[in-house]
């Protein structure tokens, strides 16, 4: 087997995209990615996993691209976890030390996490984090590092994240299942955090809100703790889902219409703004008004930021203590919505910026990697790393085989919304030109199908093997 380097891996389950990530540190302590792999989500809703085989095949297509873009091995990765399962508490323990006389080392402070750890849950709940705040030491309180000092009663307030043991265990065989190791898991608010926010805003006082396909993150810090996390169970995919419903359209050209026309902010756009959308199968063209799209766009965006700020008024950031001076961030892919900075700021009265995670990235990072949608997995390497992980080696010498066919996850047979306004940069539909062995040509239509009828028999050979 070839040297292994301290090369990390990170992989965001979402219910959009999977993405596996590859990353080590540079010599300025920059981070540099090596590759990335994406993969259209299947089988996973509102962060939970609920068709394991199609959520294992997704797994495998986003790790293969990585592994054919960085020349990497993956081993093991540090997956993220969210869903509508996971809640946090707030809790108080103490240990009672043998030796006062020595002073307080790391060995006091994992003796303490792992009496929090034990913990008695609620019947098929898991505790994922034990996150130590404030500390006490014989009385006296508001300590950040008790390492060095002296003391009998060592005392600390903790953060602890809880899931659901059922959900934990799926997303684990999902992975192990795809050939890969689980090297760790991480709440995925806390990853995005580690990759938008300075150390000056945790400091100061910051809410983190990570908007996602199904589901809305929050992680609230204060003097550079972790406060409150929270998820909520609604993303970007139930605003298409609306505009689905409410244009009596399919998924796919409302999501483009999200994308490429959504604004969160319906003052904006005039009553004569139309875009035609093709009839699917010859049917006559809809037109639709940007005015009316916005508008539903911008029912459900306030519905999930009042729910999340439900969610900061609970932990107290009216308090002179708990002030949010640093404001609000916004990441992940829903945070790319026209305008919704400014509407978050119209709900809550909070500055609010959008949260990037390219203040960690090597210079030479590409546009798409320093894009809040990626925000999550660069944490998630930025996670391994600190844990000095090796979690890939590099492929030195590859056999001269044929590349693996990756099945395409776009529809091919969805016609495109011809819109009125320029749309040239929308993508088309792709047929790749292949033979078969006999030399003819395929027909177009069965291109999809037989790439992944292909795929299939593929993964069953090497499973048999």
């Amino acid at each position: 087997m070839n040297q292994k380097e301290n090369i990390a891996v990170g992989l965001d389950i979402g219910t959009t995209k999977i993405v596996a990530m590859i990353g080590k540190k540079n010599e300025y302590g920059k981070l540099e990615i090596l590759g990335v792999g994406k993969a259209k989500s299947l089988g996973v809703a509102r962060g939970v996993v609920n068709n394991i085989t199609q959520t294992i095949q997704s797994i495998q297509q986003a790790v293969n691209e990585a592994k054919e873009n960085s020349g990497y091995k993956i081993n093991d990765v540090v997956v993220g976890i969210a869903g509508q399962h996971i809640r946090s508490i707030q809790h108080t323990d103490y240990l009672i030390r043998t030796n006062p006389d020595e002073v307080i080392s790391e060995k006091d402070i994992h003796l303490l996490i792992d009496q929090v750890s034990k913990l008695a849950m609620l019947p098929g709940e898991e505790i994922i984090h034990v996150l130590p705040q404030e500390y006490k030491i014989d009385g006296q309180s508001d300590i950040k590092e008790p390492i060095g000092m002296y003391g009998g009663r060592l005392e600390a307030s903790f953060h602890v994240v809880v899931g659901q043991a059922t959900s934990i265990r799926n997303i684990g065989r999902c992975v192990q299942s795809a050939e890969i190791e689980l090297a760790g898991l991480t709440l995925e608010p806390l990853a995005s955090a580690d990759a938008v926010l300075s150390q000056e805003e945790k400091e100061a006082g910051v809410a983190l809100i990570d908007i996602g396909g199904g589901t809305t993150d929050l992680a609230i810090f204060k003097d550079g703790i972790i406060r409150h996390t929270a998820v909520v169970p609604f993303g970007g995919n139930v605003i298409t889902e609306d505009i689905k419903e409410g244009c009596s359209i399919i998924e796919k050209q409302a999501e483009l219409l999200k994308v490429k026309f959504g604004s969160a902010w319906p003052g904006e756009n005039k009553e004569n703004e139309i875009v035609s959308i093709p009839g699917v199968r010859g049917r006559d063209p809809k037109e639709i008004s940007l005015k009316n799209l916005s508008l539903i766009i911008h029912a459900r965006v306030v519905e999930i930021i009042e729910q999340v700020f439900a969610e900061i008024k609970a932990y107290g950031h009216e308090t002179p203590r708990k002030k949010l001076i640093a404001g609000i961030v916004l990441t992940g892919g829903g945070s790319q919505l026209k305008h919704i900075k400014q509407l978050v700021e119209y709900i809550t009265g909070i500055d609010t910026r959008l949260g990037y995670p390219n203040e960690h990235l090597a210079g030479n990072s590409s546009e798409e990697i320093s894009s809040p949608m990626y925000a999550t997995a660069v944490g998630l390497v930025m996670n391994s790393i600190a844990k000095n992980t090796q979690s890939a080696y590099k492929i030195e010498t590859q056999e001269a085989s044929e590349p693996v066919v990756i099945a395409d996850y776009k529809q091919p047979e969805v016609q495109e919304p011809t819109l009125t306004v320029e749309d040239t940069d929308l993508p088309k539909p792709e047929v790749p030109e292949e033979k078969e062995k006999g030399g003819h040509e395929k027909p177009p239509i069965s291109v999809s199908f037989f790439d992944r009828y292909v795929e299939k028999i593929k993964d069953f050979l090497d499973k048999a093997e």
